[in-house]
């Protein structure tokens, strides 16, 4: 069975998109619909900015997501996924590709997270680090014996996970990480504490958005992040959607889960081959194939 998946912010790189605007005529007419959307042409941005351009969450989120949903437009012809996920970001993706949003609701439904993380950042000092090479359990306990708001945020793929929080809850964590046996704890350059406690403004602020904007029936199972299950329910969808801003992105369940329902083959649609890298991790010997 073939899966889809889709990346999240951290994948994006000048240039990504532009060989489709060239060359697909549906391609261009959907980013020229997104310029329109969003206000400003973000196209101009992703072929000829520069990396701090494209480092903005208000510009790197709806960037990886059109260049993702874009790209499976264009290979709808040739292909069709049995199952569909997309990590944090990915997600909103995944729902578009599959049915369950627009194209046009995605894209707005982006923005305003976009826009509502970036706000949610400048509230309060607030970071992630990637530990690497300890049990999940043991990061998972050291956080919770730090003071402050330091929470597991990414659960990546065996020996990898992601912790988000308050910047000195964060650096104490690393300290701590590193003395119980991680190979490195290291602070991402990122806006802010994604998926923790730290989100709650965004999240509260995204749920209006996410109760006014239709979600249909997907074509196939979305595994989503919050709990790494299949869901085609539209409510549960919404739902989910909402509790994904603070809760952790479940990745190697959602791979193992997938593989579990008969993925024999995942996909990865959009920029980069993060997601690749982390599924060669979580599920040896599946098939792997990148669409850029």
């Amino acid at each position: 069975m073939k899966a889809f998946v889709f990346p999240g912010q951290g994948a994006q790189f000048v240039g990504m998109g532009k060989d489709l605007y060239d060359n697909n005529p549906v391609a261009h007419d959907m980013f020229e619909k997104a310029n329109e959307i969003l206000g400003f042409r973000i196209t101009d941005l992703m072929f000829n900015g520069t990396d701090e351009d494209l480092r903005q969450t208000k510009v790197t989120q709806p960037a990886i997501f059109l260049h993702s949903v874009i790209l499976a437009k264009t290979l709808e012809n040739e292909m069709t996924p049995d199952m569909v996920a997309g990590h944090s970001l990915g997600e909103f993706s995944a729902l578009v590709a599959s049915g369950a949003l627009t194209f046009e609701d995605g894209l707005k439904l982006v923005s305003a997270r976009a826009q509502a993380m970036q706000k949610a950042c400048e509230l309060k000092p607030s970071t992630m680090a990637a530990v690497l090479a300890l049990p999940d359990e043991k990061v998972e306990e050291i956080c919770a014996g730090v003071d402050g708001v330091v929470v597991c945020a990414n659960y990546n793929c065996p020996g990898q996970i992601v912790i988000s929080g308050e910047e000195p809850a964060i650096d104490a964590a690393c300290e701590l990480l590193l003395a119980a046996g991680a190979k490195r704890a290291l602070k991402l350059k990122v806006g802010g504490a994604f998926h923790s406690p730290c989100m709650e403004p965004a999240r509260a602020e995204l749920a209006k958005a996410i109760e006014a904007t239709p979600v249909h029936t997907p074509s196939c199972p979305v595994y989503q992040n919050v709990d790494a299950k299949p869901h085609t329910d539209p409510a549960e969808i919404k739902a989910n959607l909402v509790a994904q801003l603070t809760a952790p992105v479940r990745w190697t369940q959602t791979v193992q889960n997938m593989v579990a329902d008969g993925a024999d083959e995942f996909i990865e649609i959009g920029p980069g081959k993060v997601l690749q890298g982390l599924i060669s991790k979580i599920a040896r010997g599946v098939a792997l194939a990148g669409k850029q």
